[in-house]
This record gives structure tokens, sequence and C-alpha cells, in this order.
């Protein structure tokens, strides 16, 4: 549809005003807000100051720096080359590191209060930032395996505990009014992320940017602090226990997602998501490789799709996210991201060139940050603590990087046959992924309001 000015002006000028005069008025009514706020800004701008160098070592030519010497000695001796499998290897072993780490996560869960839990878990990130600025800043051989590993780990356990923890702050009607205030303060950080990280790189280096993501992990684990009161006060309203360790088996996840159908389908959505945006990711990858040889030139790439993809999430989340939900609930949040990607896939198959690859990739990732994501972390303040904690690590977890595995080494073997074929495949995987949205709609009418 051709541009409108006039028309479109007022109804652009007039969004900002109510919007912003909301989130005064939630600011005022609701003190927890500020921090959680503040907490996921600063947890997202840590982690996309990472992630363009994380995507930057799968895309890089320099196979030394990614693997160990012992593996590419490996691989030659039985017959192939390691640099053409590296995202194959990357996922591989994150997916084997998941497998490993999953079970402690359960046992700490399990055994020790969140008051403890949580510090913990952000003081260990630190430290790990910490040794890699060391590594980085010594050219160790087979940096980019761990650091693309741990970058997983990171992501999938730091901001899964976040959601976790926000669900015990806020309820299921103060979620709806507040998540997606609170997740376009993220996407602002996940805007400042790339930005430092373009406009660092170049004049500190790789290694020194990760001190700058520990500083921001700092912050977090301040607004831990002053956030445990809140969700002391809502458990008592519950009647749950304050600060105790939920016990029970550190498989818990993995059962109540078999027994549960709301949880299954929340688990299957995850699956044909992460598949859409893996073999996306994999087909970029390809065309980084291409054009972007250098570590820093691939940095800068990738710091500048993260830009436009976290810029289109803020504006969804600002003027579109909070409207849906308090209207209509969780369909449309999670049904307009299924078939936005459909449309995506169709379109890239019949013509996949590079730049409408990227541009897919903006909309899908948009579409999952500022609808798809905050509709599902909704439904979690409607379950139990243990649920909360458990369940949703296992589905952000295992069945994230299983999905990744399976898909990466389904991209390669779709990719002998041409682009058409991976985006032709893709649209059946979308398909799916919107059949367990409206699997989970209906699961979750059950759950108390």
């Amino acid at each position: 549809m051709p541009p409108q000015p006039e028309m479109n002006a007022a109804k652009v000028s007039a969004p900002p005003v109510g919007t912003l005069r909301r989130l005064r008025q939630e600011l005022a009514e609701s003190p927890p807000l500020w921090w959680a706020l503040l907490y996921f800004f600063s947890l997202l701008c840590g982690y996309y100051v990472l992630r363009p160098v994380r995507d930057a070592m799968a895309a890089s030519g320099d196979v030394a720096a990614v693997f160990p010497d012992a593996w590419i000695a490996w691989a030659l001796g039985h017959g192939f080359a390691l640099k053409d499998f590296v995202l194959q290897a990357l996922f591989t072993a994150t997916f084997v590191s998941m497998l490993l780490l999953q079970p402690l996560y359960g046992a700490l869960v399990s055994r020790y209060p969140r008051r403890v839990f949580l510090p913990a878990l952000y003081l260990i990130f630190i430290l790990c930032l910490i040794g890699f600025w060391w590594i980085f800043d010594r050219n160790v051989s087979g940096r980019g395996t761990l650091f693309f590993v741990w970058t997983a780990v990171f992501n999938l356990f730091a901001v899964s505990v976040f959601w976790s923890f926000m669900a015990d702050v806020f309820d299921n009607e103060h979620a709806k009014r507040v998540y997606g205030y609170i997740g376009a303060g993220g996407t602002l950080g996940a805007l400042l992320g790339p930005v430092i990280t373009r406009l660092l790189v170049d004049r500190v280096g790789v290694g020194s940017l990760l001190l700058v993501s520990a500083g921001f992990l700092v912050v977090c684990l301040l607004c831990i602090v002053r956030l445990r009161p809140w969700a002391r006060q809502r458990e008592q309203r519950s009647g749950q226990s304050v600060d105790g360790a939920m016990g029970g088996s550190i498989w818990a996840g993995f059962k109540l997602v078999a027994n549960d159908p709301l949880l299954r389908g929340l688990a299957l959505l995850m699956f044909f998501g992460v598949g859409v945006g893996t073999l996306l990711y994999n087909e970029q990858a390809a065309i980084v490789k291409q054009f972007y040889p250098t570590s820093e030139a691939a940095t800068k790439y990738y710091a500048r799709i993260d830009f436009l993809i976290n810029l289109s999430t803020i504006l969804i989340q600002v003027f579109l996210t909070r409207w849906l939900l308090r209207r209509y609930g969780v369909g449309p949040v999670l049904l307009i991201p299924a078939f936005a990607i459909t449309f995506g896939y169709c379109l890239l198959a019949m013509s996949p060139l590079p730049l409408l690859v990227a541009a897919v990739q903006i909309a899908t990732r948009s579409g999952e940050f500022s609808l798809g994501k905050p509709g599902r972390e909704t439904l979690y303040t409607r379950v139990d603590r243990e649920a909360r904690y458990k369940a949703k690590a296992f589905i952000d977890t295992a069945v994230y990087r299983g999905g990744d595995l399976t898909y990466v080494w389904l991209h390669k073997w779709l990719a002998m046959f041409g682009s058409r074929v991976v985006f032709a495949a893709g649209i059946g995987i979308a398909i799916a992924m919107s059949l367990s949205a409206w699997q989970v709609i209906r699961a979750q009418r059950k759950l108390p309001q």
C-alpha cells in the first residue's frame, strides 16, 4: 500500500503519547518494574556485545582460531577437513554441553533457594568472561568453539532464569501490563550492545569487549538483589514457600513436559521455531563467509543485522505487544510470527537472494523477540514454580539445542541441492510451527487466570 502522509501522521503521533503516559503510570504504581527494566536492559546489552563476536567466530575462515589443534589433526587423520563442517561441529558441541549441564542446573534449582542460585549463576558467568578475555588476549587455539558454546549456554540459562524470576515477581494480570515494557527495555539494551561492539571492536579489540559485557552482568546482580523482596511478597500472597528450595528430581523438567499438554505444545513450538531460525542462520553464515572474510568485518556485519532486528523489535513491543496481549491474549502474538515466517520462506523459495535472506532474518527474529517470546513467557506466570524453573529450563535448553543440532545437520544435507530446496523445506517447518502455536493456544485456555 502506498504511503498516505497526512492520515498516517495523526495515527502515528497519538500512540507514543499514550504509550509513554501508560509507562509512567506503571512505573509510578509498580516499583519492581524499574529494576526489571534495568535488569533486562543490562542483560541483553551485555549479551549483544558478545553475540556479533560469537557469530563472527562461527563464520570465520580461520580454522585454528575456531577449533583446537587436536580436533583439526583428528579430522585430517580421518579424511575430512573441519573447515567444511564448522557450524555442524559447533552446534553438536553446544548440544552435548547442554545435555551435560542440564542435570547440574536441575540439581542447583532443586537443592538451593533462589536467593542462592541466581546470584551464583551470574557470578559464574562474570568469572567466565574474565577468563575468556585472557584467552582472546593470547589468541589461544580453539577459542572460537569454547566461546561459541559458552555464549549459547549463557544466553539460554541467563535469559530463561530472567523470565522465570519475572514470573515470581509479577502475577498474570500484572505481567500482561508490564511484559511488553520489560521486553522493550531489554530491546533497548539489545540495540545498544551491537552499537558498542561496532564502535569499540577496532579500537580495543575483540577480547576487551568481553570485559564490557561482564560489567553489565554486575548490574544484573544488583537488580536481582533489589527485586527479591517483591518475589517474596508474591509468594506469600499465593501461599507458596518463601525462598525455599523446590526439591524434586533433577529430571523433573523432562517429566513435566512429557505429561503436560501445554508444556508439550510449548516444546514443539520451540523445536520448530528453532528450525526456521537455524536454516536462515546457516544460509546467512555462508553469505558472510563469502563477502566478509576478516573477523572484524564479519563482527560489524552481524552487529548491523542485530541492530536492525532490535530496532524493529522495540517498535513492535512498545506499540503492539501490550495491546495485543491485553485485548486478545496470547493467540495473536503466537500466530502472527508463525504466519510471517511461513510467508517469508515462501518468498525465499521463489527468490533466494542474499539481501532477501537478511530481510527475512530480521523479520523472523524481531517477530520472535517482540511477539512470540513475550506471549510464551506470560503463560509461565500461570503455572507453578516447578514448571517455571524446571520445565521451562528443559524446553529452553535441551529442546532448543536439540532443535539446533537437528536442523544444522539437516541444512548441511539440504544445501547440497541448493538454497531453493532449503527454503522449501523451511515452509514445511514453518507450517508445523504454526500448528504447534495453535496447540499451545488451545491448551492454555485450561490454565487459571
